[in-house]
């Protein structure tokens, strides 16, 4: 007497720990996905279906030299932050923890300090009539007050304070992480200083410095308040020209396909950091 075995039909199982999960997504779906599909379609049904509006921005000239100029602040900035936040980064890791802790914690008070209190406090430094101005001609270095405000140095510097501590944090931990025994052996070799750091320290921190940079670059483009307040017309920059079209003219079919372009730019970036550090990984573990 043969007995049938009957197959129970397949079931679908959701994936451990997702239930954790879905209150995350969709918070996702609501709050990013959701908002940026609704900016692709006003861009491309305002005024009137169509690509005329990212027409208008990739082929206008005065639409291209925003955009170059956002580049080129975000650039300048990010260059002048690696620079400016590396020996400081390099101090903290090296310091005795006490003290670390004392200027960590004032780079970090910074960044809780009020944005636009710190645009208009170094509005007041750049002036032609500011600190910085005065104290220059009373030393006798300069003749004449220094055009520091309205303009892409006075972005520049007001940019780069309020970006140092995104850069020094993702190095501190970076350098941290290094054994200061490499260092002391490439001494040992006969390296010099500069030796030493060139082929070591400069290597090793490359994924501080990527990470820090990349934070520094996408928040760069679109930055609105500082460059408003510091920079000039000439100097105007996406988020700016954004914030005209939608508050000023209600264009918001250019306006959306501006943000749209600047989004998958900053994506685009993410994605080739991601690429290249990956690589690096892959590289270095063979």
């Amino acid at each position: 007497m043969s007995v049938e075995t009957r197959q129970s039909p397949p079931t679908f199982r959701m994936p451990a720990g997702f239930n954790g999960l879905l209150p995350a997504l969709i918070l996702i779906v609501l709050f990013f996905v959701v908002p940026v599909l609704a900016l692709l379609l006003r861009s491309v049904t305002e005024p009137e279906p169509g690509l005329q509006n990212y027409a208008a921005l990739l082929g206008d000239g005065t639409y291209a030299r925003v955009f170059f100029n956002t580049f080129l602040v975000a650039s300048v900035v990010t260059i002048v932050t690696v620079l400016v936040a590396f020996p400081v980064a390099w101090m903290l890791a090296i310091m005795p923890s006490a003290l670390a802790s004392i200027v960590f914690g004032v780079i970090i008070l910074s960044m809780w300090t009020n944005l636009l209190t710190r645009t208009y406090a170094w509005m007041v430094l750049l002036q032609r009539t500011g600190v910085i101005n005065r104290t220059l001609m009373a030393a006798g270095i300069i003749d004449q007050p220094l055009p520091l405000i309205n303009n892409l140095t006075g972005v520049t510097i007001g940019m780069v304070y309020i970006m140092l501590p995104f850069m020094i944090l993702p190095l501190v931990g970076t350098l941290r992480a290094i054994d200061p025994m490499t260092l002391r052996a490439a001494a040992l070799c006969g390296a010099s200083p500069f030796q030493a750091f060139r082929r070591i320290l400069l290597p090793l921190s490359l994924p501080g410095v990527a990470a820090g940079g990349l934070m520094v670059f996408v928040m760069s483009l679109g930055y609105f308040v500082t460059p408003a307040l510091l920079g000039g017309t000439s100097n105007m920059m996406l988020a700016e020209m954004i914030a005209q079209m939608i508050q000023s003219l209600l264009n918001w079919g250019l306006g959306s396909a501006a943000a749209f372009i600047l989004l998958v730019v900053t994506m685009a970036l993410y994605a080739l950091q991601l690429r290249l550090v990956g690589a690096r990984r892959m590289s270095g573990g063979i």
